[in-house]
């Protein structure tokens, strides 16, 4: 049991921290939900030891840049129960994008999580909680690469699902 776990352990670090993942940012609630059809935005990810970049380009062509690192497994939960305040907590949104009740059931207790502010080059800020979580296989000796989700909020009240 401890050697999946550590083997699911390193390919979720290796996985996150040295890569770059394209990533797609569909607008969930707000003014670009409402468009018909709603627009569709690039970004990537790029990492290295759990941490690293992260773009992405909105409406009007504003890029949106900065850096992000995880937090170690339950990282959240034992925030959460020592009263730490976050500078921000998108936890209505992962409940909006991925259901009632995702937030406290899934990404509370995540394996690895990131919450990041980017800065847009017009002024502008988005959001961004990231988190991944091994996935569960039927045979013990099967690993497969985690699942990784996120969620996003702007300065203008749009909502995103952030997609790897």
């Amino acid at each position: 049991m401890k050697s999946r776990f550590a083997v699911v352990t390193l390919l979720c670090a290796c996985f996150i921290s040295g890569c770059m993942r394209a990533a797609h940012l569909y607008p969930i609630e707000g003014p670009l939900a409402a468009q018909t059809p709603p627009p569709i935005y690039t970004g990537k990810i790029t990492g290295v030891i759990n941490s690293g970049s992260i773009s992405a380009k909105l409406a009007n062509g504003q890029q949106f840049s900065g850096q992000w690192q995880a937090q170690s497994v339950n990282a959240l939960a034992k925030e959460s129960t020592a009263g730490v305040v976050p500078p921000f907590n998108l936890s209505a949104e992962w409940d909006a994008v991925y259901g009632t009740g995702f937030y406290t059931a899934h990404v509370l207790g995540a394996h690895l999580f990131a919450r990041t502010t980017l800065t847009g080059t017009q002024g502008g800020t988005l959001q961004v909680e990231m988190m991944s979580q091994p996935v569960e296989t039927a045979d013990a000796r099967d690993v497969a690469a985690p699942v990784i989700k996120g969620v996003a909020r702007d300065e203008k009240g749009n909502v995103y699902k952030v997609a790897f």
